[in-house]
């Protein structure tokens, strides 16, 4: 099968012929339709994320945020069968630890990263293996495309999970998310269509202006601006109640907590570049004495899924509107390549392989 490749970080993938998975018992083989070209992938393909012990080399094949149909299956695959259409979650959980049973298979014990170690070989390719089948390959409902599950995947979810389960988001607060990249639109499109009035922070202001599309009822450009804190203080006379990390840079996640009101909280969704490798410093003090909340969201349990296909099917979330393009396995390089100066708009998806 062809699969993009990585030969070594920050270099251009190889679209190589590997050998097809064969499905473990317990797994399955889905023919991959659609994958999202995720600011995670461009992590792993610069070789951040050692300090997180992951440490994608030669011969690794990207990509987690896929959806397609199942080809093969397992002998001991229970509830999947073959030509299901199904998503899958980029962290693949065991569906027995203490955390997958309790419905936080997002932050299983033994979970295992799509697309960024060797035993879990991922999505940017014509075919990929699924672990724990019955637990991991979540079966669509009728009119999501799998175009439509790759830009629901980690961004939409992790952003989905953080406003929807770990923030308190009531109608009409003030929520302020700062970046607009694929996961910051997606918190500004969910925060929106969750009651909330959304202020959008960015550079540039063509991902501002889709911000504004996407249910922003205030932008700042962060270029422009000689305090985004006091800006959105201004805005929101006093602080948002919610304050969102989308970018993972020590300035943003500052410019975040920093433009809370008093027990507002902050939600960390970026995950760091080699500049901070996996540490930012805060204003604790001020975080003690306004009594504020810093919170973190990493992808979303399996057993919520139906939560954002049932918003889907009514039309209170579109996935398809953060979806900023298609592209063919051959592009995933330049688009990743775009990301290290933020040039991507929205969600880039592969769609042919």
């Amino acid at each position: 099968m062809r699969a993009a490749v990585l030969e070594d970080h920050g270099e251009p993938l190889a679209i190589e012929d590997v050998d097809a998975p064969e499905p473990a018992p317990h797994g399955v083989v889905v023919e991959t339709e659609a994958c999202g070209i995720c600011r995670s992938d461009w992590h792993v393909w610069q070789g951040d994320w050692d300090w997180l012990g992951i440490d994608a080399g030669a011969g690794q094949i990207l990509g987690h945020e896929p959806a397609g149909h199942v080809v093969a299956v397992g002998d001991e695959v229970e509830t999947v069968r073959e030509g299901d259409h199904v998503a899958i979650p980029f962290n693949l959980g065991d569906g027995q630890c203490p955390e997958c049973r309790t419905g936080h298979s997002n932050t299983c014990e033994n979970g295992m990263p799509l697309g960024f170690i060797e035993q879990a070989q991922g999505a940017f390719a014509e075919q990929v293996h699924v672990p724990f089948a019955d637990h991991n390959a979540v079966e669509l409902p009728e009119g999501v495309t799998s175009v439509d599950m790759a830009g629901l995947g980690c961004r939409f979810m992790t952003s989905f999970h953080g406003l929807a389960h770990r923030a308190d988001v009531n109608a009409g607060d003030w929520v302020a998310v700062h970046g607009c990249g694929g996961v910051g639109l997606s918190a500004v499109h969910i925060a929106d269509a969750l009651g909330a009035n959304v202020i959008a922070v960015d550079l540039k202001d063509d991902k501002l202006a889709q911000a504004a599309e996407l249910g922003a009822v205030e932008t700042v450009n962060a270029a422009e601006t000689e305090r985004v804190p006091k800006a959105i203080k201004g805005l929101t006379d006093g602080g948002a109640a919610v304050s969102v990390d989308a970018l993972g840079i020590a300035e943003t996640s500052r410019n975040s907590v920093q433009s809370l009101g008093n027990r507002g909280q902050h939600l960390q969704i970026g995950l760091t570049t080699e500049a901070e490798k996996g540490s930012v410093s805060l204003p604790t003090d001020a975080m003690v004495m306004q009594e504020i909340e810093f919170l973190g969201s990493y992808g979303m349990p399996v057993s919520s899924y139906d939560e954002i296909f049932r918003m889907v099917a009514t039309g209170k979330i579109d996935p398809s509107a953060v979806v900023s393009e298609t592209v063919g396995l051959e592009d995933v390089s330049d688009r990743l390549a775009a990301m290290t100066d933020f040039e991507t708009d929205g969600i880039p998806v592969v769609d042919s392989f």
